[in-house]
């Protein structure tokens, strides 16, 4: 495990597009109808095994579950290469998908085209974009870390309460740390 932070990529980027098969084989698309209204767009890079993603993984179920009642669109992207790792694989992403109760797609970059658009360096990397779909944040969950307090998602919450309102998250932001992107 390499700790890495994430990229912090320039505020207002655009969102990259993506096409992404999920577990079961269906092709999940950032520019779907359905997402069209969306207040917000969460893209979190992440996996099954790093040890900053076991840790946050029920917040982000949470989040999962929250997020649509409030027109956000989330979004998990595994971006590992689940041939030297296989606990990154199809089939262990279902039974952890299963496992947390994500209700939000969890998809396959296998290629990691999608990573490297979005300049993904570690899992979790976070980015949350605008209903303009516009970067807004980008960044940590929260403070907490792995052998610590339990997270909040008290950094990522307060970033979506601005941009569900129209507002800008507050600076500074804290870049995201976590094990890096198993790179082919």
């Amino acid at each position: 495990m390499a700790l890495t932070p994430s990229t912090m990529v320039a505020l207002g980027s655009p969102a990259p597009s993506f096409a992404l098969p999920d577990t079961e084989g269906a092709i999940v698309s950032l520019d779907d109808p359905a997402y069209a209204d969306a207040r917000a767009l969460l893209v979190v890079f992440m996996c099954n095994h790093c040890p900053y993603v076991i840790h946050v993984a029920e917040e982000l179920a949470r989040l999962g579950r929250e997020l649509p009642t409030r027109g956000v669109a989330m979004f998990g992207i595994n971006s590992n290469d689940a041939e030297r790792y296989p606990a990154d694989d199809a089939e262990a992403m279902t039974r952890e998908r299963a496992r947390r109760g994500y209700v939000f797609p969890y998809l396959i970059d296998a290629d990691q085209t999608v990573a490297r658009a979005y300049a993904a360096a570690c899992t979790p990397d976070i980015f949350l974009f605008d209903a303009e779909r516009k970067l807004a944040y980008r960044g940590e969950l929260d403070d907490s870390r792995p052998g610590g307090a339990p997270p909040t998602g008290a950094s990522l919450r307060a970033a979506i309460d601005a941009v569900s309102s129209g507002r800008a998250p507050a600076i500074p932001q804290v870049p995201s740390i976590g094990c890096n992107i198993k790179w082919k």
